[in-house]
């Protein structure tokens, strides 16, 4: 009787532990890029600015984290944001407004439908200018090669 009690407590033991790793294993960081160029706003914006984001979200804690530089704009930023659900070429409402204070480094906690655009691809970042008030330069987030 002793020896299926342990036989027992062993498999709950082994059934836990594996239940943890694999909730472990399915969160995930992914990683996502966008190069901004006044090319990629819709309609298009003449101007040299550049730019680029690097991005990472963390499906077990939902955050999403950006690094943001550039160069070249008209002027200071005066908005910028996350913008879908856009395929390449549309434009969508904004879906995650990022402070411009602290525009290089920034985070915010994503929902379901959120995360799911972003990992389809179907977000773009913008920055927007007082000269370019709909945005200076944009790109399409897509997942990091």
């Amino acid at each position: 009787m002793q020896s299926s009690a342990l036989k027992a407590g062993i498999g709950a033991i082994a059934l836990a532990s594996f239940l943890a790793m694999a909730t472990a294993v399915s969160a995930e960081e992914m990683k996502f890029k966008a190069d901004l160029k006044g090319s990629e706003e819709v309609p298009p914006v003449q101007t040299s600015a550049t730019g680029t984001a690097d991005i990472t979200y963390d499906s077990s804690s939902k955050n999403l984290s950006w690094t943001i530089e550039h160069s070249g704009l008209s002027g200071d930023v005066t908005a910028a944001h996350f913008h879908g659900p856009a395929a390449v070429g549309a434009n969508a409402p904004p879906v995650v407004p990022i402070d411009v204070s602290a525009l290089a480094k920034g985070s915010a906690t994503l929902d379901d439908a959120q995360a799911a655009d972003l990992g389809e691809g179907r977000w773009y970042l913008n920055l927007h200018t007082a000269a370019n008030p709909d945005g200076e330069i944009r790109g399409q987030v897509m997942k990091a090669q």
